[in-house]
Order: structure tokens, then sequence, then C-alpha cells
């Protein structure tokens, strides 16, 4: 089990971003406000993130809250994650 009480939320979801475009043989490096379809996140990338998203958080994502717009960046993916789990107050 990974030892994860040193990560903040913004670098878990970096790390999930990584993993997910390193699958698609993408290996650029991804900034917090980085457009990940421009940096060559496909469809199916973008699936397997929100995927991984609610894998890594213990979290539903609700059918609505599953568009583009909610995984475009890291940034907005933490916002999500602070949303949906309840506690807006998590570092970032």
């Amino acid at each position: 089990m990974l030892d994860r009480t040193n990560h903040t939320l913004t670098d878990r979801v970096a790390a999930l971003v990584r993993r997910v475009m390193v699958s698609q043989s993408i290996a650029k490096p991804i900034g917090p406000d980085d457009d990940l379809r421009a940096c060559g996140l496909s469809s199916l990338g973008l699936v397997n993130l929100m995927l991984s998203v609610e894998a890594e958080f213990g979290l539903e994502v609700p059918e609505q809250e599953m568009t583009p717009v909610n995984f475009r960046t890291i940034t907005r993916i933490v916002e999500l994650v602070n949303t949906l789990s309840g506690q807006s107050a998590l570092p970032g």
C-alpha cells in the first residue's frame, strides 16, 4: 500500500494524470493549468482519467459531472474532487 500522507490533493491528481498520459505514450510535462486535451489526451484517456479519479479518491462522479470541462486541467480535477468529497477546505 502506498503511503500518501505527505501528498497533497494536487500531487495525487497530478500523479493520476501523468499515469494516464504515459499510458497513451505522452511524456511531456503537464502543469496544473495545462489543457490536457491540447497536451494529447484522447477521449479514451479522458474516460480512463475519470475512472482513475473515482478509484483513487473513492468517489462516484455523477453523470452530469462527467464532462470534458471538469477534466480539462489538473486544477479543475482538484476542484471537482473537493466538491464531490464535500471538503472544499482540503489543501491543494
